[in-house]
């Protein structure tokens, strides 16, 4: 970094090069406040001001007793072109994202399950193709990898479809609501993706555990049957643990063949 610019800027760039490089390892603290105002001779609140960049960027936490730590950055995949199709599934039990996280080596859960009645607005009457005011059905829950928070998922179902599947009860349903409405012939056979990026809310901040300045991914998918759209899903991802990965066209096949030789 050029050496006009100011000091704060300067240290914060040198312990990041020390992060990216491995100097300084996840789950390693970061020195502390008054060996970094002692090796670079400035004062306490040029040394907070650098440390405040590194939280912001979502590269270290601060935490009382224990000092600025580099954070873990273990990140699941999220392959959204075929994580939900039903052949996918390890058996009856587990459902789509279960499986995705085996696959992965990690241990899937779902926790603060909520299923309530919701009246569809302009929105979600548009996307679902229903009556404004007509009572929707949504469930939604945290979902964690290796207690670990990934994503916030609210699905929202027509009454008459959740009602036909079994969804329209206060617990999760074995092998997951799209196995459960195509056993009785709704089943998915096209999506439609939206991402964007954005800040999250307190609320979303305090479930997921995000760290200063970091960011979520918020993905809604609308899906569809052979007849009418089946469900509108937002799933808000925590974005310094979450890789959303698209495959197009058949590259499945190559991409195993690269893995195996590496």
């Amino acid at each position: 970094m050029a050496q006009s610019a100011p000091l704060y800027q300067r240290i914060a760039a040198e312990l990041r090069e020390q992060i990216r490089t491995g100097k300084i390892k996840a789950g390693e603290r970061l020195p502390t406040e008054q060996d970094l105002m002692a090796s670079h001779d400035v004062s306490r609140n040029t040394v907070r001001l650098a440390l405040g960049m590194l939280q912001n960027e979502g590269m270290v936490t601060s935490t009382p007793g224990r000092g600025t730590v580099v954070r873990e950055r273990i990140m699941a995949d999220y392959h959204a072109t075929w994580a939900e199709t039903r052949d996918r599934r390890a058996s009856d039990q587990a459902d789509a994202f279960q499986s995705e996280m085996a696959e992965q080596g990690r241990h899937a859960e779902y926790r603060d399950f909520a299923m309530s009645l919701e009246v569809a607005g302009p929105d979600f009457s548009n996307r679902l193709q229903v009556a404004e005011g007509e009572a929707l059905v949504s469930r939604g829950f945290i979902r964690y990898a290796d207690n670990q928070p990934l994503s916030i998922q609210v699905s929202y179902y027509p009454m008459d479809i959740a009602q036909q599947a079994g969804l329209v009860v206060p617990n999760d349903v074995p092998g997951g609501a799209i196995r459960a409405m195509a056993k009785v012939g709704h089943e998915e056979i096209g999506y439609r993706d939206e991402i964007t990026a954005r800040m999250p809310t307190p609320d979303e901040t305090r479930k997921l555990q995000l760290g200063s300045g970091t960011p979520v991914i918020v993905y809604v998918r609308t899906t569809f049957s052979d007849k009418r759209p089946l469900r509108l899903t937002h799933t808000t991802f925590a974005s310094d643990r979450n890789r959303v990965i698209y495959e197009l066209g058949d590259v499945r096949a190559y991409l195993a063949q690269e893995g195996s030789e590496a």
